[in-house]
């Protein structure tokens, strides 16, 4: 039997959730919001394996991205609603300081 959902959101201001089993490009799902039981509609622009993050919203360039009500890094180019959320366009906050992206898209250490 497959669940109703197939993202899990932990608080309603998220911008992204995280798939509970692989979603292709293009399907309408829903997200659960875990901590209101309630349900959000969702299109997939691109493919989302198991385990990643799908944007619930569109997010600007330079903007905060939030997951488990904190922030968990920023993107680094616009991401739209239903996009595949990840390393080629999300910077995590933990790598901020220490790694920066080039023009090329590249991550670049910095001392």
């Amino acid at each position: 039997m497959s669940a109703r959902h197939k993202f899990l959101v932990h608080e309603p201001e998220d911008m992204v959730g995280v798939a509970v089993e692989d979603v292709a490009a293009g399907e309408e799902v829903e997200a659960l919001i875990m901590s209101n039981g309630h349900y959000l509609p969702l299109k997939t622009r691109q493919a989302v394996p198991l385990g990643h993050k799908v944007a619930l919203r569109d997010i600007a360039k330079g903007s905060e991205v939030i997951k488990y009500g904190v922030a968990i890094g920023e993107a680094f180019v616009d991401i739209k609603a239903g996009d595949h959320v990840h390393v080629h366009n999300l910077q995590s906050l933990r790598w901020k300081k220490s790694v920066v992206r080039a023009d090329d898209g590249q991550l670049v250490t910095i001392s």
